[in-house]
């Protein structure tokens, strides 16, 4: 897919002079990242009349645009190989930062499935009963709320929580997008197997032949193990592979579109100190420009198959 010309001065012009908040209502503690399938608030709707993939990027907010520097959706959506009348699974998705890109793209021949975290994972988080109370009934009230994101000819939306997909959605879907979704199940792996949960939903919900798209911050190759168990975000790229092919996928390939060399972690770096989270550095302005020059994290963008029958 190649941009226009305008599309690409507005989103580098954008990116330039705006930091803007993740689709997540991230907190500025140490690990804010158990707030990122939260249902938001709807806000105005996005009108657009567009429906080829440059169009809907070109006519999102500036502070959306912004993060394009480093998310990279055009390449990235066009690496996973993901097309209009796809019926497409989005683990996670949150506010929608995705969302509201693929709802217009997909149109109305296709659907978009959100995929929460199994709802006993969120106690793990320390969720209070009030917020584990609106977790619990996500399934239902997220798809209401992105039906609100994006006026026009949209795809259908629906939902599900890990480890309770339904017999009917079982080899519905042509792509799996795990998109910075795996390192909190990678971090309660060893007590909880919700890693091994989630894969086994993903293998399952897919049609034979289906694609997942990971996009997951990536820990140096010789970083400490312990170090890159999740907890701080980041996975190794062949942990990531191993656990994918453990899951029955082959591996396709891997791009560096997502790739940033100027995030290098230390030992006591975590993922949420860059932007947009900022944790730890949003009243010392030294530190943030620090942060803000690094920019989002490194990020391992890696495609994967289920086996065709």
């Amino acid at each position: 897919m190649n941009k226009s010309v305008t599309f690409l001065l507005t989103s580098i012009v954008a990116a330039m002079t705006l930091v803007a908040c993740d689709n997540s209502s991230q907190s500025d503690s140490a690990e804010p990242m158990a707030d990122m399938a939260e249902v938001t608030e709807p806000s105005q709707a996005i009108q657009s009349g567009a429906t080829d993939l440059a169009g809907i990027l070109a006519a999102q907010p500036e502070e959306v645009i912004a993060r394009y520097t480093y998310r990279n959706p055009e390449q990235t959506l066009d690496f996973f190989g993901i097309q209009p009348g796809m019926t497409v699974v989005e683990a996670l998705p949150g506010g929608g930062w995705y969302s509201k890109l693929l709802m217009p793209f997909l149109g109305s021949d296709g659907e978009l499935v959100g995929a929460n975290y199994p709802t006993g994972m969120y106690k793990l988080f320390g969720y209070d009963e009030e917020r584990l109370a609106k977790m619990g009934t996500w399934a239902t009230d997220w798809p209401t709320t992105a039906q609100t994101w994006v006026e026009g000819d949209t795809s259908k939306v629906s939902a599900f929580v890990m480890g309770d997909l339904a017999e009917a959605q079982k080899g519905s879907a042509d792509a799996v997008l795990l998109i910075r979704a795996l390192h909190n199940l990678a971090r309660f792996e060893e007590q909880h197997g919700y890693l091994t949960g989630a894969l086994q939903d993903t293998f399952d919900v897919l049609k034979p032949g289906g694609t997942v798209g990971v996009v997951q911050h990536a820990a140096p190759n010789d970083a400490d193990d312990d170090w890159a168990n999740g907890s701080k975000g980041y996975l190794k790229q062949a942990f990531v592979i191993e656990k994918m092919q453990a899951a029955g996928f082959e591996y396709v390939a891997a791009s560096d579109i997502n790739a940033n060399p100027r995030d290098i972690p230390s030992a006591d770096d975590a993922v949420w100190r860059l932007p947009p989270s900022l944790a730890g550095s949003k009243d010392d302005e030294e530190k943030t420009a620090a942060m803000q020059a690094i920019g989002e994290s490194n990020r391992m963008t890696l495609k994967f198959v289920k086996p065709a029958i």
